[in-house]
Formats: structure tokens, sequence, C-alpha cells
């Protein structure tokens, strides 16, 4: 396993945004902190990945991997993962897990998809992004920079917060208000993004949409599960022409 390699950029990033997830980078691995949601969801978006692509042998993208949980599960299941982040503290976290748990298909770059995207065009089968769209000022040329990315025939997979009234009661006042599943502060109403917009910004960056999942949380049991329902956490599927 490589060393963390950095590349100094501030393209694309809101320096708050990678404060605020800096500040909480040493609970990232425990399951019953602030991070509990990403633990509890992460199963489910790894199947549903799996389920469209077999990870064994690939070459993997994760971007915004924060503290790495889905790059390192990724990694368990063959892949051949790199993390890229801009926050370097959750980053140094995501190294340290692996080298303590013995990932060693899995490496971490501080760098922004879109330099990486000039550096390495089509070097990659798979590129994921997860919760981080709504955390970036211009998340469009996070979608250009993943499609430039992927290699011809590969899958790009997405998942991000709708913006309505019902994902501003469940996302932010029920989860970081009433139920407190995340910090208070995690999202911002305004970066929510409606499927039709993203959908419509893969398309525009040579990226097929192939399908899209809901992410529900149950309050009763306290679990998540993927459904039809894409109202509020959605993820997407999607595919670049060979």
């Amino acid at each position: 396993m490589r060393a963390m390699t950095t590349t100094t950029t501030t393209t694309n990033a809101d320096p708050q945004e990678l404060a605020k997830f800096s500040e909480l980078a040493h609970r990232w691995w425990d399951p019953e902190s602030e991070f509990r949601p990403l633990h509890q969801i992460n199963p489910l978006r790894l199947d549903w990945i799996a389920g469209f692509v077999p990870l064994a042998g690939k070459q993997v993208l994760d971007v915004g991997c924060g503290g790495g949980i889905l790059s390192d599960s990724m990694a368990r299941r063959g892949a051949n993962v790199l993390g890229i982040d801009l926050a370097s503290k959750p980053l140094k976290v995501a190294q340290l897990h692996a080298m303590e748990a013995g990932t060693a298909s899995v490496r971490y770059r501080e760098v922004a998809a879109e330099a990486l995207a000039a550096e390495s065009p089509a070097a990659f089968d798979v590129v994921t992004c997860m919760e981080m769209l709504e955390h970036v000022p211009d998340p469009a040329s996070v979608v250009r920079a993943c499609s430039t990315l992927v290699k011809p025939g590969g899958w790009v997979f997405f998942s991000t917060i709708n913006r309505n009234a019902k994902a501003f009661l469940f996302a932010i006042v029920g989860a970081e208000h009433v139920l407190q599943l995340l910090p208070k502060g995690t999202h911002e109403y305004a970066r929510f993004i409606r499927p039709s917009e993203l959908v419509g910004w893969c398309r525009d960056a040579g990226l097929d949409a192939t399908a899209t999942r809901g992410l529900d949380y149950n309050p009763i049991t306290r679990r998540y599960g993927l459904s039809a329902d894409t109202s509020v956490n959605y993820l997407i599927a999607c595919r670049k022409a060979a």
C-alpha cells in the first residue's frame, strides 16, 4: 500500500465544508459516532454498486472518500481502489485505518476530481461519488470529471439528496435536529440536487443514467433500506458509452 500523496489545489471546494468534516475526522471509524449513518448505509450502497459491476479486479476511484468507509469496503471486495478528497485530516484517518486493518489494495490522495481527470483520463473501470455533490460549489464540474475519469463502458455511481420540502423536513429538520442522526449544519438546503438536475449533468457529460434508487430511514427500527422513493436520499447508476 502506497503512502498518501498530496496535490495542492483549491478547485471546486468550500473551505467551511472541508473544515466541518476535518473537525470530526478522528471519529470517522466509530460506528456509534456522528458517522453512524455512513456505517449503516455502506452495506446497502456497496451491494447496490456490486449488483451492476463485480468489483473484484476492477480499478475503482472513490471521489470525496472522506475517512474511507466505502473505499475500504470496495477494496475488501477485491477492487484496486483510489480514494480522493480535499480534506487532509479524514484522508489521514483513512490511511491509518487501512494500515491497521491490513487493507492492501486501497490508497488515498489529496487531489480534486478535476485535477485528477486532467492527469489520468479514462483510468478507472468504476467511479463512485457518494454523499459529496451537495457539499461542493459546482457539482456539475465534479460530474464532468467523473465522466472523464471512467473508461468507456465503465460505471459511475452518485448519491445525494433531493431538493424539495420533504427533503428539507427529513434530511435537515428530522435528521439533524429531531433525531440527531447528524450534527446540526451538516447540510445546506440550497445545495440539495433534484434528480432531474443530476441526470441532466450526467447526460451533458456523456453518461447514461440507467437506474435510480431511494434510500429510506425508519426511525422506529432505526434501519436504512433501499426503495423506489427518491424524494429524499437517492442513488444514480450511470454508464459511459463504450
